[in-house]
C-alpha cells in the first residue's frame, strides 16, 4: 500500500457503473463503515481555481468549460466516452490529485472510527487499490446496468452504452478483487450478500 496507517482498515469499492454501488455504500455504512466518495473527490479537484482544472483546459480547450469557468462534464464526457485515448489522458491528469486528496482525507478521518470504504469507481485504474486492504466489488448483467444509468443520469440508451463500453467488463473487477457481490433483480439478495461481506471484512480486520 502507498498508505499505511495504524489501526485503519480501508476497503475499495469497485465495479461496473450501474451495478449498485450506491446501495452497497449504504450497506456499508450501516454495518459501521466509514465512507469516503471518490466521485466526490473527483468533483473537488477539477473546481475552479484547482490545479487539475487547468490542466484539463489545457489539454481539451477551453470550450470544456462553462461561462462561469467551472467544468462542463456533459462537453467533456462527450469528448472523452467516445475515445479510449482522450479517457486514458484525462485519466492520466486527474487520477494523481485524486489520489493525493484521498490520503488527505483517510490522514483527517482517521481519529474518527478504523473501518472506511473507499468507493471508487476507477480504483484499480487510478492505482487507489494500493490504499486499500482488501477489496469488494459489484457487478451486473450490462444491459441492467444500461437501464440503470439511463435512469439515474437521465440519459439516453446510445449514450448508456457508450459509458459502459468505455469501462471494463464484469470479469476485469471479479479478477482482481477479493471479493464479489452480483446485483441481478433480487436487490434483498443483494443486500444480504453485501452484509455478509461487511461481516467477514470486520472479522479480518479486527485479527
Amino acid at each position: 500500500m502507498l498508505y499505511t496507517n495504524d489501526g485503519i482498515y480501508t476497503v475499495g469499492l469497485t465495479g461496473m457503473s450501474g451495478a449498485g454501488k450506491t446501495t452497497a455504500c449504504r450497506v456499508f455504512a450501516e454495518c459501521g463503515f466509514g465512507i469516503i466518495d471518490c466521485d466526490e473527490v473527483a468533483r473537488y479537484v477539477v473546481e475552479p481555481g484547482r490545479p487539475a482544472l487547468d490542466v484539463i483546459a489545457e489539454r481539451f480547450g477551453r470550450n470544456v468549460l462553462l461561462a462561469d469557468g467551472s467544468l462542463d462534464r456533459r462537453k467533456l464526457g462527450s469528448i472523452v466516452f467516445n475515445d479510449k485515448n482522450a479517457l486514458e489522458e484525462l485519466n492520466g491528469i486527474i487520477y494523481p490529485f485524486i489520489t493525493y486528496h484521498i490520503i488527505e482525507q483517510l490522514c483527517s478521518l482517521a481519529e474518527r472510527g478504523k473501518l472506511f470504504l473507499l468507493d471508487a469507481p476507477t480504483l484499480f485504474e487510478s492505482g487507489a487499490d494500493r490504499l486499500c486492504d482488501t477489496v469488494v466489488c459489484v457487478t451486473a448483467d450490462k444491459e441492467q446496468c444500461a437501464q440503470r444509468i439511463m435512469k439515474r443520469d437521465s440519459i439516453t440508451a446510445e449514450q448508456a452504452r457508450a459509458r459502459l463500453n468505455s469501462q471494463h467488463d464484469a470479469q476485469f473487477y471479479i479478477s482482481r478483487s477479493r471479493y464479489g457481490a452480483v446485483n441481478g433483480s433480487d436487490i434483498d439478495g443483494f443486500e444480504r450478500e453485501l452484509r455478509g461481506i461487511a461481516a467477514q471484512i470486520r472479522k479480518e480486520a479486527k485479527a
